[in-house]
């Protein structure tokens, strides 16, 4: 469940972080953004399949995936 995830839950602690990069108001903003903390658990899983096909169809993907096997043998 998306309760479970480690790191979304726990956006709201940083405001008051003494950290440079959580200051200013877009920061928090655009973390919840980038983990689309406003869909359903339904609404999710279609959006991470749907960025998975895309991810298996791109031609940048298949040059990482050969750029990785040629210099690590990772594939």
């Amino acid at each position: 469940s998306r309760s479970k995830a480690p790191f979304p839950p726990r956006i709201p602690c940083f405001p008051g972080s003494q950290l440079p990069c959580f200051h200013g108001s877009s920061t928090i903003r655009h973390l919840k953004e980038r983990f689309h903390m406003n869909l359903t658990e339904e609404q999710l899983q279609l959006l991470v399949e749907q960025m998975v096909d895309g991810s298996m169809r791109s031609i940048t993907t298949k040059l990482y995936d050969g750029f990785q096997y040629l210099t690590n043998g990772i594939m």
